[in-house]
This record gives structure tokens, sequence and C-alpha cells, in this order.
């Protein structure tokens, strides 16, 4: 049995290749969105941290790619994700479809507005 992965190059490496290329894209468009993320595996996924919390996690499964921890959102980023939502918290982007990056980075952008908002009312 392969040994878990510890690093998120490690979960890359053991993915197919369609899973492995979709993930890295996603993974290097996080870090353009909010610069000064760190990496980690948790609960066996990558997960995306800001200052030493998740901000979102990222599983490959065989037919889709899944984001967890995804809130309930506003508007129109709702309607757009809703096609996508699996869960309460779990949005699916099968591979059957054109994975819809730019929709992941305004979803990363919202998560990050409301870590930085929650953030500065404890701050008061």
């Amino acid at each position: 049995m392969a040994s878990a992965p510890t690093t998120i190059d490690d979960y890359l490496a053991s993915q197919p290749s369609d899973a492995a290329d979709a993930i890295e894209e996603i993974r290097l468009r996080v870090h353009r969105v909010v610069p000064g993320l760190t990496e980690a595996i948790r609960y066996g996924m990558p997960t995306f941290m800001l200052d030493d919390r998740y901000l979102v996690y990222l599983g490959a499964w065989k037919h889709h790619i899944a984001l967890y921890s995804i809130p309930r959102f506003d508007g129109s980023l709702e309607q757009a994700v809703s096609d996508y939502r699996a869960a309460k918290d779990t949005l699916q982007f099968p591979f059957s479809r054109p994975i819809p990056f730019d929709l992941i980075d305004r979803i990363v952008a919202e998560l990050f507005a409301r870590r930085r908002a929650a953030d500065a009312r404890h701050e008061h």
C-alpha cells in the first residue's frame, strides 16, 4: 500500500494525469488569487492555508475534482456554482466538462474576502 501523501506534490504524483493537471492549474491560480497561502495535506487532501487555518480543501476523485467547505454565497456567485453544488458545503467539477477555472478563482477570492472580513470583525 502506498503511503499517504504529505505534500501536494506527493498528492499530484499519485493522481492520473487529467486530475493532476487540473489540480496543478487550480493550485497555481489559488496562489495567484491569494498570495502568501501555505499548503498542507489535511484529511488526505490538498489544503490551502491562510494564517494557519484552512481556506479551501481540494480533492481529486475518479470522475471529478471537489472543493470543500464551500459556504452558500450571495447572488450571482451562488447561481454560478449551483450546478456544481453536490452537498451543503461541497462543489464537484466533473471531468466530463471543462473545469471552470475562472469560477474557481471567483470562489477563492470570495472565501478570502469573507475570511478578511471575519478577521476584521474579531479585531474590534
